[in-house]
């Protein structure tokens, strides 16, 4: 169990960074974002969460160091996903690119903010009823089929509230942030159970998301370009929530007492086993992706 010290030092860091990222997007307010900024800042987060990672052992331990690279790689693909869903709102309100970095890093404050109530709620339910396993379980495997059936009829939706926020006289900047927030806590209701079905450590949960969370403004800059690529990102999205889905029903029946079924052993999934299929799902998804299109999103035939 990580101390007090820890806990304050690492949220102090991890603050001071966010509020840096804000100041730096309040300045720039006016500027649009180049594509090797988005890069340059993309590769800085992303090392960092590495580095942090590779340290980790220093004041956790080396299973905590596990379980925070499946948790935020699992976190960052869910994340991506979500940088799409914000391409196309913004796309759709007709965002300026000026203002986009703004809306986006409240969008993404936001989300910390929601992501920070939930995850002692989890926590919570988690040590009291180990049974709420099961209904975490079912409801990844759930949300993973309509992933993998979703279409693009749902944007339909989201223009009928649009207008009636319009209609109440709401600026484009505040509709903007309002369905940011609205996506980011239907992100965040899948996204927290994934992350138990990997870690029950509330630290690692925590800066795992805080990380994967890290640098999305410029993220979406980066990958503004891929949306009509990555084509095959939902349903390897899918594929590894109904994985963690499965695993967290399994370690529901083990945490009840129930190791096998009708004389058949109930495995228990090991996180290096975990941690392999999500970089392999994810890396299959990426090479597929970018095989089957052009660099316009047309198909190749």
């Amino acid at each position: 169990m990580e101390s007090t010290a820890t806990w304050i030092i690492t949220i102090g860091v991890l603050a001071t960074v966010i509020i840096l990222d804000l100041l730096l997007a309040i300045l720039r307010r006016n500027k649009p974002t180049t594509i090797f900024e988005a890069a340059f800042w993309t590769v800085f987060y992303i090392g960092t969460a590495i580095a942090f990672g590779a340290l980790l052992p220093h004041w956790t331990s080396e299973q905590g160091q596990k379980e925070f690279f499946a948790g935020w790689l699992t976190e960052y693909a869910l994340s991506v996903d979500n940088i799409f869903v914000f391409i196309i709102l913004l796309t759709h309100l007709k965002v300026q690119k000026e203002k986009q970095q703004l809306v986006l890093l409240l969008g993404i404050m936001l989300t910390i903010g929601i992501r920070g109530l939930l995850i002692p709620l989890g926590a919570a339910l988690i040590s009291r009823f180990s049974s709420i396993f099961f209904l975490f379980g079912a409801f990844l495997i759930y949300t993973a089929y309509k992933l993998a059936a979703e279409n693009e009829e749902d944007e339909w939706k989201e223009g009928r509230v649009v207008a009636s926020l319009k209609a109440r006289g709401l600026s484009i900047f505040t509709i903007a942030l309002i369905a940011l927030g609205l996506t980011n806590l239907v992100f965040s209701l899948d996204s927290i159970p994934a992350i138990f079905g990997l870690t029950k450590d509330p630290y690692i949960v925590t800066t795992a998301n805080v990380f994967a969370l890290m640098g999305l403004r410029q993220l979406y800059f980066l990958l503004e370009g891929l949306l009509a690529r990555l084509i095959f990102l939902s349903k390897g999205l899918s594929f590894i929530l109904a994985f963690i889905g499965i695993k967290m029903i399994m370690e529901a029946f083990h945490g009840i007492g129930i190791d096998e079924i009708a004389g058949v052993h109930i495995p228990e999934i090991s996180l290096e086993v975990s941690l392999g299929v999500i970089v392999a799902s994810l890396a299959i998804t990426t090479v597929a992706s970018l095989t089957a299109t052009r660099k316009d999103g047309t198909a190749i035939v």
